[in-house]
């Protein structure tokens, strides 16, 4: 008999087939989620690419585009120690500094004029401030002290040129009486008879070209005349414009400085322009006790009618360091000899016994209020400003100087002491 439970516990084997669609069905659903994952990420980069071409073609407008952007991220910068690049730049800075220097060597005539009319506006700006003290705006106060300096080179000029035509005129009424004395000595009668001088002068003056060379030599001091006179007009007008804008044209230099060093460049940049101006005050009022002194003089050795003019010449002369006072002199002399033997001579000895009282009392005197700098100094600062810029760059050196030695007292001296 069999028990009754063998038949329930007895299992049906699985169905290998069905084991095999299962596995398939499973590999199914995860290749359709692998192709939906794919699906995904194509659509994505799919997006992303239009988004990037959008922003590409965003960025190629100028208007929109951000220096960083569209055109790539900046590359690293270049080494500095590559050979190439020093010598391609160190070649380039040569050619830059070479032209820089070319353009002032053409240029420095106009920039001789600058110096001198901006010099001359510092002078005269003491003068006008005078005139805005009494009450004058500073408008009205540039247009006096402008008209006065437009009447002082007037009467300068009507006071030269009579004494000049003057004597001109006496050397061609002299010029025979001084050839039939030439002709009347023995000695150079004598050396005619050696090197015929004379007939070589005579065949000069008979030299057909002689006419054509006259003509040019003309034409060349017509040159010179018309340049000094338009050099002179151009200095007027600088001035002027200086003159008037001098307020402005500082504060404008002074907003150039950091804000934080600003007052103190502004205090030590009045001082110098003060410092500047006194020195032109200083060396005017030397200049205009020479030129009356001398006229005093003149009036007293019988040149009245020179007197006048050559005071006029030794007061201009006077603003020359150290040279000026020497021209006046021999000016002076030379006229002095066409009145007489003893009147030169007497011109000779005033204006040397006075240069040393100028030099060792008037001058020291008055500009020790004016300027602060040592003797030495000053002799240093004309031979190098003559030798660098002639008769201006004298004039321009002991201002210079003075404005070096106050910038040193008040920064280097006080860093070096503070150090």
């Amino acid at each position: 008999m069999t028990p009754s439970g063998d038949d329930n516990s007895t299992a049906t084997p699985p169905d290998p087939a069905d084991s095999d669609l299962a596995a398939a069905t499973q590999k199914a659903e995860t290749a359709a989620a692998e192709a939906a994952a794919s699906a995904t990420k194509a659509a994505a980069s799919a997006e992303k690419a239009e988004d990037i071409e959008e922003d590409l073609t965003d960025g190629l407008l100028i208007d929109e585009r951000h220096p960083d952007e569209g055109m790539g991220m900046p590359g690293p910068p270049i080494r500095r120690s590559n050979p190439f690049v020093f010598g391609f730049f160190a070649a380039l800075g040569v050619l830059v500094a070479w032209g820089l220097w070319n353009a002032l060597g053409h240029a420095r005539s106009v920039l001789i004029l600058l110096l001198v009319s901006m010099f001359i506006a510092v002078g005269l700006n003491p003068l006008v401030e005078w005139f805005m003290r009494r009450g004058l705006k500073r408008g009205l106060s540039v247009a006096v002290v402008f008209l006065l300096m437009i009447l002082a080179v007037s009467g300068v000029g009507f006071a030269i040129v009579p004494v000049v035509t003057d004597q001109i005129d006496s050397l061609i009424k002299n010029a025979p009486e001084w050839l039939d004395l030439l002709t009347k000595s023995k000695t150079l009668n004598e050396l005619d008879d050696r090197y015929h001088f004379i007939q070589k002068a005579q065949e000069y003056i008979q030299d057909p070209a002689l006419a054509q060379r006259a003509f040019g030599g003309i034409l060349g001091v017509g040159k010179v005349v018309a340049g000094a006179l338009f050099n002179t007009f151009t200095i007027l007008i600088l001035t002027l414009y200086f003159l008037a804008s001098l307020p402005s044209v500082k504060r404008a230099a002074y907003s150039l400085v950091p804000r934080t060093r600003r007052n103190r460049v502004s205090i030590l940049g009045d001082e110098v322009l003060t410092r500047v101006g006194g020195y032109v005050s200083g060396q005017f009022t030397v200049a205009l006790c020479a030129g009356v002194f001398m006229f005093i003089f003149l009036e007293i050795v019988g040149l009245r009618e020179y007197a006048v003019a050559l005071a006029i010449v030794v007061m201009f002369t006077a603003f020359i360091p150290m040279v000026g006072g020497l021209i006046g002199v021999v000016v002076v002399a030379l006229i002095g000899f066409t009145d007489g033997l003893w009147v030169g001579v007497a011109c000779l000895i005033y204006g040397i016994v006075y240069q040393q009282i100028e030099n060792y009392v008037v001058a020291p005197r008055i500009m020790r209020r004016a300027v602060d700098i040592p003797g030495a100094v000053t002799v240093i600062a004309a031979l190098l400003g003559g030798a660098l810029l002639g008769v201006v760059g004298a004039l321009l050196a002991i201002p210079s100087a003075a404005a070096i030695l106050l910038i040193i007292r008040e920064v280097w001296v006080r860093k070096a002491d503070a150090s």
